[in-house]
């Protein structure tokens, strides 16, 4: 089973387009995007879990991912397709 990839995005966010654009790229297609735009209990859920209040933020499984430049230097790395293979 694939692991569970996660978004917190904007609707607005240029950088949000770009990560989910990478994984759509790298065969990722069916993933829960959580939308903080007006939610301000959800952007300080989403910065409880991953220590940052700025978007994107991406979980894959358990891992905590990071922002965009951080999905971008792990698929730089080779260690995005290895998060995303099944358990």
């Amino acid at each position: 089973m694939l692991p569970k990839v996660t978004v917190y995005s904007s609707d607005y966010c240029p950088y949000c387009h770009r990560a989910k654009a990478l994984l759509q790229a790298r065969g990722v297609t069916d993933y829960e995007e959580i939308v903080v735009d007006g939610k301000p209990e959800v952007r300080a859920h989403m910065a409880r879990l991953a220590g940052r209040t700025s978007v994107p933020q991406i979980f894959i499984g358990d891992t905590h991912v990071g922002g965009c430049d951080d999905l971008h230097a792990l698929d730089a790395r080779g260690g995005l397709q290895a998060l995303l293979q099944p358990a």
